[in-house]
Order: C-alpha cells, then sequence, then structure tokens
C-alpha cells in the first residue's frame, strides 16, 4: 500500500498537482473574463427576458464583519457600529426595487443564500426588514430552500429565531479549524464550545440542515491537528461539509499578508492532509461530493448526486439547477443564461450606483453557445468525474467538435488516470486531485498569466 500511494504521489507531482494553480470553476467563463462591456444594459435585458414559469436564485451579500479574519479573501470591511450595517441594508432593499422593475411580473425565487461577510451582523430587524423587502418583489415558492452563513461568534437566540421566522431552512457554519495555535495565525479565535451552542440552538429551533465550512493547508496544521479537529467536526453532526483548501493570495487580499508563509504547508503536505480528512470523514459514513464536499447519505446533496443532479455555480457544490441566479449587494455576481455580471465590488461605489436610481451592474461576460457546452464539460468533470457524451449532445444538439482538441490533449498527457469510451471519459485515479487540472483542458480562455488558488 505503501508503495502504491508512493508511485501515485511520484504521477501527481509529474502532472504539477502540488504546485500547480487553476481556477475553482464555480462559472464558465470565470470571473478574470469579465469586462466593463457587460453591464446595465445587459443586465436590463437579461432581467426582462427571464421567463416567469422558471424560478430564480437569489443571491444577497452582506460585505460587513466585526472581525476580520486573516485567511478570508472575500470582499468584505470591518465594523464595529451598526450604522454602516443599516445603511448598506437600505440601498440593498432600494436595489431589490431596481431589479424587480425589470422583471417579468410573476417571477419567483426558489433558493435564496446570504453570504458575506457576515449576515448574522445583521440585528433581528434588519433580518425581518431584508427577508419583508425581497418577499414583497421576488416572492419564495412554497417550497423555497433558504439558507445563511452563520458565525457561531455574532450570533444569539434573538437572531436565530428572526432567521427561522424569515424561513431559513439551512445554515452554513464557519469553524476552519479548532485549534488553538492555528486560530491564532489566521486572525480568528472560535472556541468548540461557542460553535456547539451556536448549532444547539439551530437545532432547537429547528433547522432542518446545518453545513460546517473546514479548511486545510492552513499554518501550522499537521496530520494530528487536522485529525483532532475533524473529531470535534463529527460530533457536532453536520449534514453537510465543505473541506476547503486554503486560498493564499495575498496580492489580492492585503489582510492575508499577516499570515506567516513559512507555516504553510506546500503542496504535498496540503494534499496529504486532505486525504487524511477525506479518510476521516468518508470513514464516519459521509458520502463524498465532487472536490471537496461531503455529506450524509440522506442528505439531499448526497441523493442529487446518486442520481446525477449535483451542480457547480458561485457557492460551490449545490442542488440549484436553476438557469438563473440573481445576485444583490456589492460585489455579488449575477447568472442569466446568456452570461454573468457582477455588481460594483467597492461597497462606496455600489452605494453610489444605487443612490443615483442605477442598477449597481459593472462588469462581466456575455456566454456563448460554445461557452455553453465547455461549461457543462467542466461542470460534469467537477461534478461527477466524468463526461457524458450522450447527455452533451441530448442537451445542445451537437456534433462536440468544439473539445475535440482538448479531448486528444488529455489522451496524451493524462494517459492512465482517464478511461476513454465511444460515449465519454471517467477520472479514473486521484480524482479530486486532477478534477481542477483537466478541466482546465477545455478552457478556451486559460491564461497562464492568470494567479488562481493552489489545486492541492
Amino acid at each position: 500500500m505503501l508503495s502504491v500511494l508512493m508511485e501515485q504521489n511520484t504521477e501527481l507531482a509529474r502532472l504539477g498537482v502540488y504546485n500547480a494553480r487553476a481556477p475553482r470553476y464555480t462559472s464558465y467563463p470565470t470571473a478574470v473574463q469579465f469586462t466593463n462591456d457587460v453591464g446595465q444594459s445587459f443586465t436590463k435585458d437579461a432581467l426582462s427576458a427571464l421567463p416567469i414559469d422558471k424560478p430564480v436564485s437569489v443571491y444577497i451579500h452582506i460585505p460587513f464583519c466585526e472581525r476580520l479574519c486573516w485567511f478570508c479573501a472575500c470582499r468584505t470591511q470591518g465594523t464595529k457600529s451598526a450604522s454602516p450595517v443599516a445603511s448598506y441594508l437600505d440601498k440593498v432593499i432600494a436595489e431589490i426595487d431596481l431589479v424587480a422593475q425589470h422583471l417579468p411580473k410573476g417571477i419567483k425565487a426558489s433558493h435564496i443564500h446570504w453570504g458575506g461577510g457576515t449576515p448574522t451582523i445583521l440585528t433581528p430587524d434588519l433580518i425581518t426588514s431584508l427577508t419583508d423587502a425581497l418577499e414583497q418583489k421576488i416572492p419564495r415558492t412554497k417550497d423555497a430552500e433558504f439558507s445563511v452563513e452563520i458565525d457561531p461568534t455574532l450570533v444569539d437566540q434573538a437572531k436565530i429565531d428572526a432567521l427561522v421566522d424569515a424561513g431559513m431552512t439551512r445554515a452554513s457554519i464557519g469553524v476552519q479549524d479548532f485549534e488553538l495555535k492555528v486560530q491564532k495565525a489566521i486572525g480568528r479565535m472560535q472556541s468548540y464550545e461557542t460553535t456547539q451552542e451556536c448549532i444547539d440552538m439551530l437545532r432547537r429551533a429547528n433547522v432542518s440542515s446545518l453545513n460546517m465550512d473546514i479548511l486545510y493547508g492552513l499554518p501550522y496544521q499537521t496530520q494530528d491537528s487536522v485529525l483532532d479537529t475533524i473529531q470535534k467536526v463529527l460530533e457536532l453532526s453536520p449534514d453537510r461539509i465543505a473541506l476547503f483548501g486554503y486560498a493564499h493570495v495575498p496580492w489580492m487580499a492585503k489582510r492575508q499578508q499577516l499570515i506567516d508563509e513559512h507555516a504553510l504547508p506546500n503542496g504535498e503536505t496540503r494534499y496529504g492532509l486532505f486525504r487524511s480528512m477525506g479518510a476521516e470523514l468518508e470513514t464516519a459514513g459521509y458520502v463524498p461530493i465532487g472536490i471537496d464536499h461531503f455529506a450524509k447519505p440522506t442528505d439531499s446533496m448526497a441523493l442529487a448526486q446518486k442520481n446525477g443532479q449535483i451542480r457547480r455555480n458561485f457557492q460551490g457544490y449545490t442542488t440549484d439547477n436553476l438557469d438563473t441566479m440573481i445576485g444583490l449587494g456589492a460585489s455579488s455576481i449575477s447568472k442569466y443564461p446568456n452570461g454573468y455580471v457582477q455588481n460594483a465590488a467597492k461597497s462606496s461605489e455600489y452605494i453610489a450606483m444605487i443612490n443615483a436610481g442605477e442598477l449597481a451592474a459593472s462588469r462581466g461576460v456575455k456566454i456563448t453557445y460554445e461557452d455553453r457546452i465547455i461549461g457543462r464539460v467542466i461542470e460534469m468533470i467537477m461534478c461527477d468525474f466524468a463526461v457524458d457524451y450522450t447527455v452533451l449532445q441530448r442537451e445542445f444538439d451537437t456534433n462536440l467538435r468544439c473539445i475535440a482538441q482538448s479531448l486528444l490533449y488529455l489522451q496524451k498527457e493524462f494517459k492512465g488516470f482517464i478511461e476513454f469510451s465511444k460515449t465519454g471519459f471517467t477520472i479514473t485515479h486521484s480524482k479530486r486531485a486532477l478534477a481542477r487540472l483537466i478541466a482546465k483542458a477545455f478552457d478556451q480562455y486559460s491564461d497562464d498569466k492568470a494567479i488562481f488558488s493552489a489545486v492541492s
């Protein structure tokens, strides 16, 4: 077994897994292709063209935090005062009204997600105000899913009660790591007891599903420390677990400069940490989903994967297979059938556009028919580790010539890791480690000068 593992590691090193960087492919084309040529006019046309018989997803970004964790690369800003948060929320509510002016009457939302930042920085009154405003303009379907990212250090019973009253069905809880030395190194102090108290409150409130986010590749993590964190997570028994690799991009996220780079594990060690943590979760009965998610066998995500219905979007892996996601708030990204659009990233610019009575759409990219085909191929790779030509031909009624050169490249470069047949191909070895590199082979916009997160 040891010799097999060493041989596999050698092959992965040859393919560049331990030092390669690639997009996470939560969209195609990726956000590096966004330009200012696609913005407000495109968004107005995309909104007005939506069919009323198809529901949409809605994402709302709350970019405020009381503490700025050093590892985070999200668009966030710190505040110790409630005033900026309340003022910002007024603009989000105004944006909801602006968006609704271009939507056909009758559009409903079947998936809603609040992310951040820290959505639980909102007071109960603000939670209610935001929910009411959205429900008035884009009402929910009867079976709508409503998920909220929750910081256990910034939530109390009143906020949970307000979220439950608002219809929250799933809570996503940030943990990252329970080891004190690691927490100090990333600027995020959060005890197991605080996390457990938060989960207890959610379960007493009958929240039907709990997610937990864990990071590997952080400074000072060891095999023993990450397995200790996993054991603590298992004691809390979440329905889903996202096991993300830490993306160290200090040139983009200046706060990451506070992290000691010398304490970060190298690519091969990162991969070893993930393998150990993933194996522990599988031993406990969790089903691996794609490259970095795990779920209980009875969870809807595990069932969706079993039925070939798992999808990937800006929230990662999801059961949401809708064509449209409307992003609200600063830096949020909308997905339409014919393109992606991102709101102004800086809160000040976002607020100025809303104050002027304009949509906050700032930059984006149009999707061609070929992009849709390749995007679906990439999604299959990231979700299923396999591509089925018959499904593609049924969905797109095409001869798939646009992926012919990429297939030839794969047959040459990934020989022994991919099994090809007349009806498709399957990644047979080191699936999770190779998925992003194999997906990149199909990326017609791939730019080696663009710097993405580590593959390992």
